[in-house]
């Protein structure tokens, strides 16, 4: 099959490869901090806007139900016309967005910068991730620069924790959303100079009835999950959302199966490769978020940590994410595969958070906290680099838009489901408890710190069924090494058969994983 895209990398666009993953990179940290960021200053834009505790959560919501949702559509977009252009539209979106967030003087304006961010940001996020699959094809180098990626990926929630902390602190709950501007200039121009333009050779029709399905399917999920933390699983809004989700995600995938150019491949989930990597994602998704929200609360609620002294305590978990990250994606990927690497991560954050259930309210930071933030990042690089590259190994060029977006959605539903979900659970946990034990000096901590620790257990389990999968799922070593060799040959074959002037394909377009 011939290349469906036309990739105009010059020799010259080859040696600026790290500078757009430095651009790249940069894109994808505004995009993940955010989910973060505004969570430490939401008490602040709270006070200053005057909203209710009932409508607060629509702040974080809005932005999740709109990023979720359509990032299957901006994944394809980027398929359909050129990913710089579709990259640098992300970003000016993006920025456009935040600015009107940053200056909103009312709820509703607040909450309508979110949603818009959150449909820019769908637009951004595979636009990023499809560049680097285009621009890194040498093993070696794609290792790296996952590496790289999956870093940001893991550790950007941490960063936002850390920046939102210090901004609202010390400039003001506007800059939280302000400094995206920062961010998606530096981008903007770095993506002007140095990616170089194409366009498809063939441009790919828009499947709308796929595409209505499975954003509408998308929303209702996540809006259901959503809506649990502050309604309750057995009310009817709830259970309604989260039924017409999976209705209409099946319905998708029936209509997938009976259109010539779908939205999303059948192929590309079908695929046990891809599959077990997405699960992954989407596993170590509803973890991450869930570590971040309740030991946010512990530090903040229990312990009496500021803003800044709670993004702080959390630096540990992203200085080993990052060299988890690298090592996995450099050294320990190539060697073992993605199976051992994937599941041994699996292993390390299911023992995280049986540690983490042990705390107590007089517990330490550097016995209680710090130890499961070193091991859960060493874990959490394991899982989320490794799984992204073997996620995107082998994948044919025409797919690679929305095997990008399949990545970010499994780890922004995967992430909006695990808050969701532990949220209530632990809020549960944390009625119960008082009901038997309301008497005390401590007792509204003792019962916080039971919610986040029955939450923890939760997600031990979680992990646990992520071993699982991953060991039947995920490709041994050898596997991953044919997929790297069939995508070379292919991107050699199409070099060799492409016309003057056209660049490689870059990917096997017969590749198969399913073994």
């Amino acid at each position: 099959m011939a290349a469906s895209r036309v990739e105009a990398q010059s020799p010259a666009a080859n040696d600026h490869r790290w500078l757009i993953l430095f651009i790249v990179a940069i894109a994808q940290l505004m995009v993940i901090l955010d989910s973060t960021i505004v969570n430490i200053a939401l008490p602040s834009a709270q006070h200053s806007l005057g909203f209710p505790n009932s409508e607060r959560q629509w702040v974080v919501t809005a932005y999740a139900l709109a990023f979720g949702s359509l990032l299957l559509l901006g994944g394809r977009i980027g398929d359909m016309f050129s990913r710089k252009r579709v990259f640098i539209t992300g970003l000016i979106g993006f920025a456009g967005s935040s600015a009107l967030g940053g200056a909103a003087t009312s709820f509703g304006m607040l909450v309508a910068a979110r949603t818009l961010q959150g449909a820019f940001g769908a637009i951004l996020a595979p636009a990023a991730l499809g560049t680097l699959i285009s621009i890194f094809r040498d093993p070696r180098e794609r290792g790296r620069a996952f590496g790289v990626f999956g870093s940001v990926a893991g550790g950007g929630g941490a960063v936002g924790l850390i920046l939102g902390g210090v901004l609202t602190e010390y400039l003001s709950w506007r800059w939280a959303l302000y400094v995206n501007l920062i961010f998606a200039a530096i981008a903007v121009a770095g993506a002007l100079m140095y990616i170089q333009p194409n366009k498809p050779a063939i441009r790919p029709r828009m499947d709308w009835a796929g595409t209505l399905l499975a954003s509408a399917g998308l929303f209702c999920l996540v809006f259901g999950f959503s809506h649990a933390e502050t309604g309750g699983w057995t009310a009817p809004l709830t259970l309604g959302s989260l039924v017409l989700g999976v209705v209409l995600l099946a319905a998708f995938g029936f209509a997938e199966q009976r259109v010539s150019q779908p939205l999303l491949p059948l192929r590309v989930i079908l695929d046990r490769t891809r599959g077990g990597s997405y699960v992954a994602v989407g596993v170590a998704g509803i973890a991450i978020f869930s570590v971040f929200l309740f030991l946010t609360y512990y530090l903040q609620q229990v312990k009496g940590y500021s803003p800044v002294t709670t993004g702080l305590a959390f630096l540990p978990l992203f200085g080993t994410i990052l060299i988890s990250s690298n090592t996995s994606s450099i050294v320990t990927l190539p060697r073992f595969g993605p199976r051992v690497l994937i599941t041994t991560g699996m292993v390390l954050g299911g023992g995280t958070m049986i540690y983490l259930t042990q705390l107590t309210p007089t517990s330490s930071y550097a016995s209680g906290v710090l130890p499961a933030l070193l091991v859960m990042g060493l874990g959490f690089g394991m899982i989320i680099a490794p799984a992204i590259n073997t996620a995107t190994a082998g994948v044919r060029r025409e797919d690679s838009g929305v095997a990008s977006a399949m990545v970010n959605t499994m780890q922004q539903v995967g992430g909006s489901i695990g808050t969701s979900a532990l949220s209530t659970i632990a809020l549960s946990a944390t009625a119960s408890f008082l009901v038997t034990h309301h008497t005390g000096r401590l007792a509204q901590a003792i019962a916080a710190t039971h919610g986040y620790t029955v939450a923890f257990a939760v997600s031990a389990g979680l992990f646990g069924l992520g071993v699982v999968l991953a060991i039947v799922l995920l490709p041994s070593k050898q596997r991953l090494q044919q997929l790297r060799e069939a995508a070379s040959a292919g991107s050699v074959a199409a070099s060799g058969a492409a016309p003057s002037g056209a660049a490689p394909s870059g990917a096997a377009d017969t590749v198969s994983s399913t073994a």
